[in-house]
């Protein structure tokens, strides 16, 4: 499946914070995650790799099903947690005609990304996921087009 993190639209967004129940679901996600640390969730989960290195064992060990949703939007928080690390994005919400997502952003730029389908569609198509090299696609994709922003 090709790279598809980042999204251009033509209809109305608007960029908020995340907060309220959004960002209690986010962090939820993330803790879902950090618990498969048996010890220091946070300082094991504080650089890209240790973020990469969780995904892959994770999904190498088939802890989630593709019928869990949750689960998999979980491994995406994690995903985008390592994006916004090595490429200075930030969580926001992106609000639209169809409601509020969870997105990060690159300031200055017009670039949204949103993580948290990124491992889950994957999987429900039935592929292997390469973690570095998903997270390698995705860096270079979103800075051709910040670049091109």
């Amino acid at each position: 499946m090709p790279v598809s993190f980042v999204v251009r639209s033509h209809m109305i967004q608007r960029v908020l914070p995340l907060d309220g129940d959004l960002a209690a679901d986010v962090d939820a996600k993330r803790r879902w995650v950090l618990g498969h640390y048996e010890r220091d969730p946070e300082g094991s989960y504080s650089t890209v790799e240790a973020k990469l290195l969780l995904l892959d064992t994770i999904l190498s060990n088939n802890w989630v099903e593709p019928s869990e949703t949750v689960k998999l939007q979980a491994l995406g928080v994690a995903f985008g947690d390592a994006l916004a690390q090595e490429l200075g994005l930030r969580w926001v919400a992106i609000d639209d005609e169809y409601g509020s997502d969870p997105a990060l952003i690159l300031e200055g730029t017009s670039v949204k990304v949103f993580p948290l389908t990124s491992i889950s569609k994957r999987i429900k198509a039935g592929e292997v996921i390469d973690v570095r090299g998903l997270f390698s696609a995705a860096c270079s994709t979103i800075r051709y087009i910040a670049n091109d922003a």
